[in-house]
């Protein structure tokens, strides 16, 4: 769990840093000149990070049913190779599947109105800015999607479902209780970001819609980031206890 958390945390971090620090002049100057080269960079690294996290989730969603489903055999399947190969593969995945689509919107003619509603590159606001044809990068984008986002979550929702039914057959009430700690923080992770990012592909990008597809861009690439450790930080007792450790040192001393 740990080990994939840190590659969690390595997505938040990209998110965060590929964001926020354009997103600042853009808030407090009310606009800014992004030259498309950096426009298109910021586009790769929020896709690869948004893909490469939703597959970490995923993964790590199998890495909780393992461990209560199938705890004696947990450590013999989950082993240090398992867990390379697949972080390996959600970073490798999340890449290919973003340069497909930036493929797409690079040989879109790039004409007429060159200001993007939006605090950041982002694929909707993109598409605007075109004077050709979208229908065909639309298409792409809904298509990749499936994998990235339905897949996954009907995933999640099996594993979750099976791990549901393993706690109810816990006959102690203590039992039950630290089966569902285990995996507790993911399922609230799960519904922050996942819920955000389905919401931003039922809601329109266009029109009086505009500004409720931007508070949710807001969530899924600041405040799910800024939530996550304090999430899994509050909920694990090891942190807790660490942290308790450290905060009587310092009154200690």
């Amino acid at each position: 769990m740990y080990f994939f958390l840190c590659h969690l945390s390595l997505s938040d971090i990209l998110i965060i840093t590929n964001i926020v620090p354009q997103m600042l002049p853009v808030i407090l100057e009310e606009g800014a000149t992004v030259p498309l080269t950096s426009c298109i960079t910021q586009f790769v690294f929020n896709g690869v990070s948004v893909a490469a996290e939703c597959f970490l989730l995923t993964v790590m969603s199998y890495d909780r049913y393992l461990a209560i489903c199938n705890p004696l055999h947990y450590s013999s399947i989950m082993g240090v190779r398992l867990c390379s190969t697949l972080a390996t593969l959600c970073w490798l995945l999340g890449f290919v599947l973003t340069l497909i689509v930036t493929w797409h919107v690079c040989e879109l003619q790039l004409c007429g109105p060159n200001v993007i509603d939006h605090f950041f590159c982002e694929f909707g606001p993109l598409l605007e800015l075109s004077c050709s044809d979208t229908s065909t990068v639309e298409k792409v984008g809904f298509v990749l999607a499936i994998p990235v986002i339905a897949f996954p979550f009907v995933f999640i929702l099996l594993t979750y479902v099976y791990i549901s039914l393993t706690i109810l057959r816990i006959p102690s009430t203590t039992g039950k209780q630290k089966a569902f700690s285990t995996c507790s923080s993911h399922l609230a992770v799960v519904c922050m970001y996942y819920g955000t990012l389905i919401t931003k592909y039922i809601v329109p990008s266009r029109g009086q819609l505009r500004n409720l597809n931007k508070a949710l861009s807001l969530l899924y690439t600041v405040v799910t980031p800024l939530f996550n450790p304090i999430i899994y930080s509050l909920r694990n007792q090891e942190i807790r206890a660490a942290l308790r450790k450290s905060i009587w040192m310092v009154i200690g001393r």
